[in-house]
């Protein structure tokens, strides 16, 4: 919950001024932090309901209950702000894309007074161009890196989704 808490205020930051790689670095390691942490609580879950009946099986049954009730709404929580992640993400990569500038080729090379001057300053331009397009597809290729992360940690949460379903299916099949 408070990691949440702390991925949506990273959330509301990206777009902003105060988007930086940094900040989608601490994003992404939050995630995969939180990621992780689910799939262990899922797999605690799974032993707490495994264990030997007892005389105090209806108080465990509860305790599981609330248990699976609450990863359950964290989980919900967690995969709305993964969603909201990358949707954000993709936003970015179609805003680099969009204002990319690809140079349009060699400069016209006709001789007139001043050619040298313009086609020079052309040149110098297009090396621009050229840096910027590299800068902009290595955002792009991290990006896309990110997004990628993102879904398959996205899949992740929804076979923890099947898992307690499956608990809870069984469950109702012990009562």
């Amino acid at each position: 919950s408070q990691t949440a808490a702390e991925i949506q205020r990273i959330l509301h930051q990206l777009g902003t001024p105060q988007d930086t790689p940094e900040l989608r670095q601490q994003l992404q390691q939050k995630q995969q932090y939180t990621n992780q942490l689910a799939k262990e609580t899922d797999k605690y879950i799974k032993e707490f309901g495994s264990l030997p009946a007892t005389s105090e099986q209806r108080q465990r049954k509860i305790q599981k209950d609330r248990l699976v009730g609450e990863f359950t709404t964290a989980l919900t929580n967690f995969q709305r702000l993964q969603r909201q992640a990358a949707e954000k993400e993709k936003d970015f990569v179609a805003r680099v894309r969009a204002s990319s500038r690809v140079s349009g080729g060699a400069p016209e090379d006709t001789y007139k007074e001043g050619t040298l001057v313009s086609w020079d300053s052309q040149l110098q331009a297009q090396v621009q161009d050229e840096e910027i397009t590299e800068d902009d597809l290595r955002l792009i290729e991290e990006r896309e890196s990110s997004i990628r992360q993102l879904e398959a940690d996205i899949m992740d949460i929804n076979e923890i989704f099947k898992d307690l379903g499956m608990m809870i299916h069984e469950q109702g099949d012990v009562i």
